[in-house]
């Protein structure tokens, strides 16, 4: 494909003719980014805390290594010391990177990081546009094979939460149960409206009433797909919460109450 570089004319930053308070937005999705970012770096890094009872903090899932309770057992003799360990740094990429190329965080985070444009009919700092054919941006591409991944990790999220129905005196569900499986609901909700997951259901059919299965997967990822800005939302929240609930118990700050 031939790649035109398209001059923007008199485009100042911040200009428009715009009468709304068109900078809210671009600025609620940069505090709001930027406190998930701030947090998740942070708790990647602690290492600790990640887990009360039968609980287990959607970042550090699955818990490879690190504790007698992952896959393949404690931190292994052989890691180097200059190198920081944390059970969640060796899974965090899948989600993380699922969500960085996602179609719709694109459009958010370049118009509240990079002004690109700030919003519709805003100028912007630049003074060309050459699409994302260029490093880092051509990354964006591979958003379809953390799909696979992200489809992955919330089965393994559901199966956290049928692990936190188990106690050490039995079965039981707690409000750490309950945040835990609301936190899989949205991300599922989330993942299964995605874009690349509606094309692959139902792409590349001429008629998609004549395979049942795909048009019925499909219009139920389209349902999802038409309010999949919320589910980004909510999921990011969801996400974030479920390791901060997991943490102040495991610190002994909150109280983990049974329902039953």
């Amino acid at each position: 494909m031939t790649l035109i570089d398209v001059p923007l004319k008199n485009n100042r930053f911040g200009r428009t003719t715009r009468r709304d308070n068109w900078w809210l937005t671009p600025l609620a999705v940069f505090l709001g980014l930027s406190t998930f970012i701030v947090y998740s770096t942070w708790a990647a890094f602690q290492g600790e805390h990640y887990r009360f009872g039968p609980y287990l903090s959607p970042f550090y899932s699955p818990e490879l290594l690190g504790s007698e309770h992952a896959l393949f057992g404690p931190k292994p003799a052989w890691w180097p010391g200059w190198m920081p360990f944390s059970a969640s740094l060796l899974i965090l990429w899948a989600p993380g990177g699922f969500r960085f190329t996602c179609y719709y965080y694109r459009g958010a985070y370049y118009k509240a990081f990079w002004a690109d444009p700030p919003a519709c009919a805003v100028g912007e700092p630049r003074n060309s546009y050459c699409g994302e054919h260029a490093f880092p941006l051509i990354f964006q591409n591979i958003h379809r094979y953390f799909l696979y991944l992200a489809l992955l990790f919330i089965l393994l999220l559901a199966h956290d939460v049928w692990l936190a129905m188990w106690f050490p005196d039995g079965f039981g569900i707690g409000i750490g149960t309950l945040v835990l499986a609301a936190n899989t609901v949205l991300l599922g909700s989330y993942t299964l409206g995605c874009h690349s997951l509606r094309h692959l259901v139902g792409g590349r059919l001429d008629v998609i009433s004549k395979s049942p299965l795909r048009k019925t997967a499909y219009e139920g990822s389209s349902c999802l797909n038409r309010r999949h800005m919320r589910f980004a939302w909510l999921s990011l929240f969801s996400v974030g919460f479920s390791d901060l609930y997991i943490r102040l118990c495991a610190m002994g700050i909150w109280n983990d109450w049974r329902i039953l």
